[in-house]
This record gives structure tokens, sequence and C-alpha cells, in this order.
């Protein structure tokens, strides 16, 4: 069933990646059906073997499901959900996440401003020590190597929009091509698409007023994935990041002295999933490098001026 109720001036699509997320489908669509405001719901299901499917067909029959039949990663699984989006703006929500109902209300007016790709939401993150606050991300390039961290919980800009809890107008997403397989199965795609943006001269905003809880102790990666075989993951990617979208000659410089460097003072420490990341990378270059030659065309902006300190 397709929803074409618009959202004050917006249509809009809430796509919410799932992989074996019954019990989270469960908890928190109910409040995301809440908080939608009648716009289309689309559970991108990425070949699941619990009850997922069943389950929202059950109990949740308004909503879309895209069935991936083999399993593809975040990236590949979310751009098949938004490929079946009818909405101008596609709202992204992980299956642990669960909005407040008007999440939506101070997110939209932002993307009256045609500059405007993505808007991020504060996320209320529930954590082991506590409930912290996030989603707004400050960036820069150091020692040759993008340097990503947590911001002030202040309206305007951020390095990037999480692709668990923010919204994109689609039509630009689909000019940058989406969210890059290559960072399949998860971790850094969202910011590799927000740079992406930034560096064809979108921009990607922050709104504190539009708030999501975020249950991370109770998603597929924390549950799924060993702490090794994640932060190796997490090292490939970054090589991967920096490859592909490197472009002045002094990050290109800096990272070409810098690594050796790295790598030695991760050998010494005993991080050897970050030597395993830079391997896996590395027999990965022709891929890089041909993602980089399609993002290439898009470059308007350097990446001296893409930093997000304050």
């Amino acid at each position: 069933m397709i929803f074409m109720k618009k959202v004050g001036k917006y249509s809009v699509s809430i796509v919410l990646p799932n992989w074996n997320g019954e019990v989270l489908l469960a908890k928190n669509l109910p409040a995301v059906i809440a908080a939608s405001k009648g716009a289309q719901i689309i559970v991108a299901d990425d070949a699941s073997t619990d009850e997922s499917i069943a389950m929202i067909k059950m109990n949740f029959p308004q909503i879309t499901i895209v069935s991936n039949k083999k399993q593809q990663g975040f990236s590949s699984n979310i751009n098949s959900g938004v490929k079946k989006a009818t909405g101008e703006i596609v709202v992204l929500l992980n299956t642990d996440v669960r909005p407040k109902e008007d999440f939506l209300d101070a997110l939209l007016p932002h993307f009256d401003d045609e500059t405007v790709f993505a808007v991020g939401c504060l996320e209320q993150s529930h954590e082991k020590n506590g409930m912290v606050e996030r989603g707004r991300g400050l960036s820069r390039w150091e020692k040759g190597y993008f340097i990503h961290s947590k911001g002030a919980i202040i309206s305007g800009a951020t390095a990037w929009v999480s692709g668990g809890s923010g919204a994109y107008r689609k039509s630009i997403w689909n000019e940058l091509g989406g969210m890059d397989p290559l960072f399949n199965p998860f971790y850094w795609e969202d910011i590799d698409l927000s740079y992406t943006a930034r560096k064809a001269g979108y921009q990607t905003l922050f709104e504190p007023k539009s708030i999501v809880g975020h249950f991370h102790h109770q998603g597929k990666i924390k549950t799924s994935f060993s702490p090794n075989a994640v932060k190796q993951i997490v090292y490939r990617n970054q090589f991967e990041f920096i490859w592909k979208n490197a472009s002045d000659s002094r990050v290109l410089l800096a990272h070409a002295v810098w690594t050796p460097i790295r790598l030695l003072q991760a050998v010494l420490r005993g991080d050897f999933m970050m030597v395993l990341g830079f391997i896996r990378a590395f027999v990965r270059l022709p891929a890089i490098y041909a993602c980089r030659y399609r993002v290439a065309t898009l470059w308007k902006r350097t990446d001296g001026e893409l930093s997000v300190r304050v």
C-alpha cells in the first residue's frame, strides 16, 4: 500500500532497515507509526531468518516490506528501501530507534532551503552508563586522517547525518547515488554519504528539537558481531573512506607519511585489528578507486573547506 499523504509541505517516506529485528520492530514500530503522520513506512529486510516479516504482516499490514533474498549489508539494504520510497523526503530510522511523536515537526522545515541534503535528529542514546545526547558531528583532517567527534547539541551544520536517525532529500540522494555498498556490512557509510554531499556543495544540518530515543545495546551489531570483528571493519572502512574521498594534496601527502607510522604504533600497542583493517582495505583498492572516480565528478569544494569545528 502506498501512502501519498503529505506531512506539512512534503511527502515523506520512513525507511527502517531490518535484519533479524523482530523483537525491536515489535517494540518500536508503534512509536514510528504514531509519529509518522500518515507517511509511507517501509521496512527493508536484509534476508532475516527470524519471524520479522511474518510479524509485520500480521500486526502492521499498512507497512510496505522490501525483502532482500540474500543478505547485503546496511548500505545496500537502505538503498533498496529508499528505492521503493515515494516521498520527497526520506527519513531513516534504525530498528533500535524510537522517535518522539512530534519529531518530524522541527525536521522538515529545513528542507525549504533547496541546498539542504539531510537533517539529523537529536539521539537520546541509552547506554550502559545512562543516557547521552548525540547527533551533531564535528570533523577535521589531521595528519592525513579524517577525525570525527561528538559536537555540541546546538542547531546548525553537522559533519554528518546518521543513517539511523535522519531525514534526506531523495532527489539529491539519487544524484549522489545513495549509500555506498563499499562500506557493507556497516559503519562509515553515513559519514561517507554526508561528506560526498558536502563536497558537492550541499548542506547537512542538525536539529536538536527533533528527538529520538536510541537503544544501542539492543541493536543487531552489538549482539551479533564480536568486538574485534567490529573494530576490524571500522578500521577497514576508515581507510576506504580516506582513499575514496581525500583529494587535497596536503591531506594525501600527510596520509602517505603518517600511515606507516600509525601502523607501526598499532603493532607496538598490540592493535592488530588496525593492521588487518588496512590489509583488507588495500586488497580492495580497485573497487575503492572505481567509487572515487564516480564521486569525483560531483566535487565542488576542497577537503580543507569541509571541517566542522564549532
